[in-house]
C-alpha cells in the first residue's frame, strides 16, 4: 500500500481551511469557551469517523456482499463529484441546505459541532469511501494502524485550522480560502480517477488487455 496517498486523499477531501469560513459563520456569536468545546468535538469526531471507516468499513461491505471492485467505482465517483464540487471553491460533501440548517440548529441552542461541522463539512460518504478503499490494500496491522494515525492527523489538522480562523481568513481572505479549495479539489480529481480506473479494471479485466 502507498502509505502517502491515503494522507494526501484525506487532507484535499476534509480541507479544513476551506471549512474555516462556515466555522465562523457558525460560531460568530459563541463565547469563547463555547468555539473551544465547538472545535475540540469537532476535531475529536473528523478522527473518530476516519478511525471508524478504517477500522470496520470494509467488514460492513462483505456484510452487504459488495465487492471491494464495485466499491472502488462507487467511491471514486463520490471523490469525483466531491472534487468538482472544490473546484467551484465549495467545500467536498456540503449541498446548498448545510448552511441554513446550521443557522436552524445554533438558532434553536444545539450543537453544530458534529452536525453540520464535521458530518458532512468536513468528513461525510467520500471520506468513508477513502478509507475503505485503503483498508482494504493493507497487509500489515501496523498498516492499518497508519490510516487510523492519519485520522489523528486530520484531527489535529482540524483543530489547529480552527483555533487559528481568524488569523486564516485575515491573511489567505475568501480568495485565498477559494485558490486553496480548487487546488486540493484538482488533486483529489487524480486520485479518483486513479481509483475508478483500478476498480473498473477489476470489474472488466478485458480493459487492460493490450490492442491489436
Amino acid at each position: 500500500m502507498d502509505l502517502l496517498k491515503p494522507l494526501i486523499a484525506l487532507l484535499a477531501i476534509v480541507n479544513p481551511i476551506g471549512v474555516v469560513p462556515f466555522f465562523i459563520h457558525f460560531t460568530q456569536n459563541f463565547s469563547l469557551e463555547q468555539r473551544r468545546r465547538t472545535i475540540r468535538i469537532s476535531s475529536f469526531s473528523a478522527f473518530v469517523v476516519i478511525a471508524t471507516s478504517s477500522l470496520a468499513g470494509l467488514k460492513i461491505i462483505e456484510f452487504f456482499g459488495i465487492s471491494i471492485a464495485s466499491f472502488q467505482v462507487g467511491g471514486g465517483l463520490l471523490l469525483m463529484l466531491s472534487a468538482v464540487a472544490m473546484l467551484n471553491a465549495q467545500p467536498a460533501e456540503t449541498k446548498p441546505t448545510d448552511v441554513s440548517d446550521g443557522n436552524e440548529r445554533v438558532d434553536a441552542g444545539a450543537s453544530i459541532a458534529v452536525v453540520p461541522l464535521t458530518i458532512p463539512l468536513l468528513t461525510g460518504p467520500a471520506t468513508i469511501s477513502t478509507m475503505v478503499i485503503y483498508a482494504e490494500r493493507t497487509r500489515h496491522w501496523w498498516q492499518l494502524a497508519v490510516l487510523v494515525g492519519y485520522g489523528v492527523v486530520v484531527g489535529v489538522a482540524t483543530f489547529l485550522a480552527f483555533s487559528a480562523s481568524g488569523r486564516i481568513a485575515a491573511w489567505l481572505g475568501k480568495t485565498g480560502i477559494n485558490v486553496m479549495t480548487r487546488l486540493m479539489g484538482l488533486i483529489l480529481a487524480a486520485l479518483a480517477v486513479e481509483i475508478m480506473a483500478e476498480g473498473l479494471l477489476k470489474l472488466f479485466p478485458v480493459l487492460a488487455s493490450p490492442l491489436t
